[in-house]
């Protein structure tokens, strides 16, 4: 078996150490190919050894500047140093090279959202949602952009299908629960911010909505 695809096979199952001989003797076979370099750093990034691997995917870009999932590897490495400006760039270097992948769409998303540039996130988030239509998440989290640029009716919307595919998502119901106080619907506000306390009894914030509403609605 080719040895990046046996590498790969290895770094699914956890075998790290097994994957690095693998993808070591890719690069020795085939030096001028990126691809063995990318793999390398995506072994050593899941290893927790980012500065190793930021090394690799720079090599992959300096063999082949049009090595998108290289610049995909680098933009997870900044967004988990929450460097998020920084992600952002290569995220967007990704997609314009041509990842079209609901992750490299969802992470440029939500670095602008880091961002607080939810406008320019919102195409991003709604593409992933086009490209993977059962990823919670990003149902989830393109409701809470939609949300935030007042589009209330929309966020509704994306919150109730994170919920019908994740029934136990209670930050999906408490983001309901706000959405329809913000409609002055207080009875279904307090409905969605109950059932967020069902799923998760600490929830602090469902239980300020959940107590306002009472209040709004006259109960003690």
């Amino acid at each position: 078996m080719e040895k990046n695809t046996l590498g790969i096979q290895y770094m699914q199952q956890g075998k790290y150490e097994e994957a690095v001989k693998c993808f070591h003797e890719a690069i020795e076979a085939n030096p001028h190919d990126p691809v063995g370099y990318i793999n390398f750093g995506n072994v050593l990034a899941a290893a927790g050894e980012e500065d190793k691997a930021i090394r690799f995917f720079k090599k992959a870009l300096a063999l082949d500047e049009r090595a998108a999932t290289a610049y995909y590897g680098l933009g997870s490495i900044y967004y988990n140093r929450k460097q998020f400006a920084k992600a952002k760039d290569m995220f967007e270097q990704a997609v314009q090279k041509g990842l079209n992948d609901s992750d490299a769409f969802f992470m440029l998303g939500m670095s602008l959202m880091f961002l607080e540039q939810p406008r320019l996130a919102l195409p991003y988030l709604q593409r992933a949602v086009e490209l993977n239509e059962d990823d919670a998440e990003a149902l989830f989290q393109l409701g809470l952009c939609l949300a935030q640029l007042e589009f209330v009716d929309e966020a509704i919307r994306y919150l109730e299908r994170t919920i019908a595919l994740d029934d136990q998502h209670a930050d999906a119901c408490y983001n309901l629960g706000v959405a329809y106080a913000y409609k002055d619907e207080a009875q279904t506000a307090l409905d969605w911010f109950t059932k967020a306390l069902s799923i998760q009894p600490d929830h602090l914030l469902a239980g300020h909505g959940k107590k306002l509403m009472e209040q709004a609605l006259g109960q003690r």
